[in-house]
């Protein structure tokens, strides 16, 4: 039994969610007692391929062609059909991007399969994988199981696994070379999608801290920045806030905002509805400060402070300029 996880870059640059995929898939592996391969599909990987080769890996495949230069969705079908009939592997993980969201649904059904988009987690029960989903913008969760033969094609929402998981190793690089005549490729690339332009991208952040409905009015804001400034944090907010105007809606976070994974969320006066925790759930450190000791922001909180923020933001930010 072979997962293979396939990665995603563009112009020798990796998308920020291929190594989440990866770290799923070695979990995988891991759980169902089998191996975990790479792909990276374009023209001219051999460096992206030998970064994946001192990963816990089995093989990685450097999926090599000069119709694979640009993006295509039939090229990217073409090349990666063959890959899979030539591997056969059980699994297939992707990271749920705007690119793959176009060329999956067209790759699974080439091949006769389904594929679970968005998949926010997984667990192994007899021997199956059986995934979750969420609908109703994170109301409902459901579990999905495969049935059939594989390959099962699945694509993981961002922030549902962990990059920084992804253990160290060694693998060999095979490269596989796919046929493809031009004839094939039904598009021309254009300018490629770009969402619209952010002053800050919280999914680079570090730190974030965030604030919610605890705050009361936009005139208490300022008191959330300075916390943020002594941090060297991202001030981001819960729906609420940005749907008031007190702070821009770039900066939020949740199941209509932006997706994060910093290394420590720090969440003021934030209760804690599934719309927003959708959204921070992957941050490696998660610290509430609530006035509600039964908010639900403590149930996924790794340290809770219970207590008013308009006493505890203040010495926390005296706290922080004594350590620095």
């Amino acid at each position: 039994m072979n997962i293979l996880a396939v990665m995603e870059q563009r112009h020798g640059q990796w998308h920020r969610m291929s190594f989440e995929t990866l770290a799923a898939a070695q979990q995988f592996a891991a759980q169902l007692g089998a191996t975990a391969s790479a792909a990276v599909v374009g023209r001219g990987t051999a460096a992206l391929a030998a970064e994946l080769a001192v990963r816990r890996l089995d093989k990685v495949y450097a999926v090599e062609h000069d119709l694979l230069g640009e993006y295509t969705p039939d090229g990217y079908c073409l090349a990666l059909r063959q890959l899979i009939e030539r591997v056969q592997p059980s699994v297939v993980l992707f990271p749920h991007t705007y690119q793959v969201r176009d060329f999956l649904p067209k790759l699974a059904t080439s091949l006769g399969r389904v594929a679970v988009s968005d998949a926010v987690s997984h667990r192994i029960e007899n021997g199956q994988v059986v995934l979750v989903r969420q609908l109703f913008q994170g109301k409902l969760n459901v579990d999905v199981r495969f049935l059939g033969e594989g390959p099962h094609f699945a694509s993981l929402q961002a922030g549902a696994y962990r990059a920084d998981q992804v253990a160290e190793g060694a693998a060999t690089v095979e490269a596989f070379a796919p046929r493809i005549s031009a004839d094939q490729i039904r598009t021309r690339p254009q300018e490629p999608f770009r969402e619209s332009q952010r002053a800050v991208d919280l999914g680079a952040a570090e730190i974030i801290v965030s604030v919610g409905r605890g705050i009361k009015e936009a005139d208490n804001i300022p008191l959330i920045q300075k916390l943020a400034d002594v941090l060297g944090a991202e001030l981001a907010a819960s729906r609420p806030i940005c749907d008031a105007g007190w702070l821009p809606m770039e900066r939020q976070v949740g199941s209509s905002g932006q997706t994060v994974t910093p290394k420590m969320y720090l969440a003021v006066g934030i209760s804690g509805a599934i719309q927003h925790l959708v959204g921070m759930k992957g941050s490696r450190t998660i610290v509430a400060i609530n006035k509600d000791a039964n908010a639900p922001i403590f149930e996924v909180a790794d340290y809770g402070i219970v207590g008013d923020l308009f006493q505890i933001v203040p010495e926390l930010i005296e706290a922080i300029k004594k350590v620095k």
